[in-house]
């Protein structure tokens, strides 16, 4: 499914390219960071282990190691060193991601410094929470990358793996072309009316023109 944002929520439109099948089929492993709360684990481990788990039924490879094998006195006693070291650490596993998944239900301040920091390498990134409001850290984001989704249990994998397929379709081939300043005021003008990002609007408008034409 497409996504598109409404009040910093990212919402699932009704227009569906891809096949409803459990099954993802991947010509090659992809990798994803998953990050959330320390504090929040005595809360939401639960949750985090079964987006994980959900990652790895799909063929994903995963880095969380460092989320859920850590625990607040670790943190607490850190050296400097230490904390160099894994934000060293924390800037080359996100490089080499395909994509970041956060569980952001337990408010984190350095998961939000997580997701500046992957967006400004580009990754696509998936935030989940399961109650309440959208994380204020990024409500009212507009970047296209972003994607946010509330949750439950019988939802989760389904969420998970229309983002995983949307992270694959943004590996499709790209095209420049140029367009008119007349065509840029339209195309901004109904890409903000209808919520969606400008590419995802106009490979609606293609793929719509193909079922029509097939």
């Amino acid at each position: 499914m497409y996504y598109t944002k409404r009040m910093g929520i990212c919402q699932r439109s009704a227009y569906h390219p891809f096949d409803s099948s459990d099954t993802i089929l991947m010509n090659n492993s992809m990798h994803a960071y998953f990050t959330a709360s320390i504090i929040g684990k005595k809360h939401y481990l639960e949750n985090y282990l079964a987006i994980i788990q959900i990652l790895k039924s799909q063929g994903v490879t995963v880095t969380s190691d460092h989320i859920i094998n850590t625990d607040e006195s670790t943190i607490h006693f850190e050296t400097k060193k230490e904390r160099l070291n894994f934000h060293k650490n924390l800037e080359h596993w996100i490089n080499k991601a395909d994509f970041m998944v956060v569980e952001a239900t337990f408010p984190s301040i350095s998961v939000g410094y997580e997701i500046a920091l992957a967006l400004h390498v580009r990754k696509p990134i998936l935030v989940l929470y399961s109650q309440g409001n959208p994380p204020s850290l990024i409500n009212n984001n507009e970047e296209e990358r972003l994607v946010c989704e509330k949750y439950a249990p019988s939802t989760l994998k389904e969420t998970i793996n229309d983002f995983i397929k949307y992270v694959q379709g943004s590996t499709d081939t790209r095209f420049t072309f140029f367009i008119t300043s007349e065509i840029a005021r339209y195309l901004l003008k109904v890409a903000k009316k209808q919520r969606l990002p400008k590419s995802v609007y106009l490979r609606n408008l293609i793929l719509q023109d193909m079922e029509k034409t097939t």
